[in-house]
């Protein structure tokens, strides 16, 4: 509906509100503005009093007559709704999506005769019966500065049915850009890993614009998250299972060269891995068991130790190891750990990032890209093969 009026300055309100003019008034959602020959149409979508729009839907803003000078979305709650104004002007429409649950008001600004006009719409959005939220986000240590290797790794509280409309809404920003991607883990994970190590020494900027994004089965997202990450120096350790030593750089610069002692490659579950590693946390002191052994069967054994820094899910740490130190820089004695003098791994511990590569050659077990976080090991562009965007 279209009503007609002199020109007045429009007053906003809440839901419901009016566009009040100095003789009659334009109801929320369209107003005709005569302006000296020539009359302004402005219609807003969605009307001024509509109930339970979806949180995907489209707001749009049409000017006849004349053109628009502003359009401004104001909302009860969530991130701000941003939107982009054809180059004749005559025509805006947002550009993401909107908070369930959320209130807003939209003001549009119109000129026709040289005299700016407004009106606005005022309306609600609906609260899905089921919505998407991000669980966790790592890295997320307050303080925290992580290795060039680390991917951001991103779990929902549910399973995602659209997984490109979610991995849409998903921007990661470095200060120093380099190529990535992001490759589902499963229905409810997805990790986002860049072609070539991050430069060190600077900010990364995790968005999920999530709020109200269609995850599909009538599941919306329900609110925004972002996060800010810390690149630390670009530490990388490379090590010779078969030689016995690692050497640690910190920048391109040597720090130390570090003997060890690795697998005894008994079984497949002695020998230590291969390939591109990271690290993913420490712990001082860890308790170490034998996986799928129990007390009294040949092989169990049970082991406190001290600095210990995890490299696999396959029970893989570099770690103090007192009992091994003449074998250390010579022989592989090990149930699979690289096992490092007292000295040395408290140094090691104390430096390690999470994220820190660690890079293994010399034996003939290859860590899995799943295996903790290899990701490393996929090349990129298989990697990206895991996009929903494809």
């Amino acid at each position: 509906m279209a009503i007609k009026g002199r020109p007045a300055v429009a007053a906003a309100g809440g839901a419901g509100a009016v566009a009040l003019l100095a003789a009659g008034c334009g109801i929320g959602g369209t107003g005709v503005l005569s302006a000296g020959e020539s009359d302004t149409t402005v219609t807003i979508t969605p009307a001024s009093g509509t109930q339970r729009i979806a949180p995907d839907a489209v707001i749009r803003v049409k000017a006849s007559g004349g053109k628009l000078a502003k359009v401004a979305v104001q909302g009860s709650k969530g991130s701000a709704v941003t939107g982009e104004l054809a180059g004749n002007r005559k025509t805006w429409h947002s550009t993401r999506t909107m908070t369930p649950g959320a209130s807003y008001t939209v003001t549009a600004q119109a000129k026709s005769g040289g005299k700016l006009r407004t009106v606005t719409s005022a309306f609600t959005v609906l609260t899905p019966e089921r919505t998407l939220s991000i669980s966790d986000v790592t890295p997320n240590l307050p303080g925290e500065k992580v290795g060039v290797g680390m991917p951001i790794m991103l779990r929902f509280d549910r399973p995602v049915a659209d997984k490109a409309a979610v991995e849409r809404a998903l921007h990661v920003t470095p200060d120093k850009p380099v190529e990535g991607a992001w490759r589902w883990i499963g229905s409810d994970q997805v990790v986002y890993r860049t072609k070539t190590y991050w430069q060190p020494h600077q900010t990364v900027r995790f968005r999920a614009d999530l709020a109200g994004v269609n995850a599909g089965g009538g599941v919306y997202g329900a609110a925004d998250v972002a996060e800010t990450i810390t690149i630390g120096a670009a530490q990388v350790t490379t090590g010779d299972i078969g030689g016995h030593h690692m050497t640690v750089t910190r920048d391109g610069r040597k720090l130390r060269t570090v003997p060890f002692s690795a697998g005894n490659g008994e079984t497949r579950e002695f020998t230590t891995t291969s390939g591109v590693h990271l690290l993913m946390d420490k712990g001082n002191p860890v308790t170490m068991t034998s996986p799928g052994r129990r007390p009294g069967d040949p092989g169990y054994y049970q082991e406190v130790v001290d600095n210990a820094v995890r490299f696999s899910d396959s029970g893989e740490y570099v770690h103090s190891a007192p009992w091994s130190v003449g074998s250390q820089g010579s022989a592989n004695v090990s149930h699979g750990c690289l096992n490092v003098s007292p000295s040395d791994a408290a140094w090691f511990y104390g430096i390690a990032q999470r994220g820190d590569v660690l890079k293994l050659t010399g034996s003939n077990r290859e860590v899995e890209w799943d295996n903790g976080w290899s990701f490393w090991q996929l090349p990129f562009a298989k990697w990206k093969e895991g996009s929903a965007l494809g």
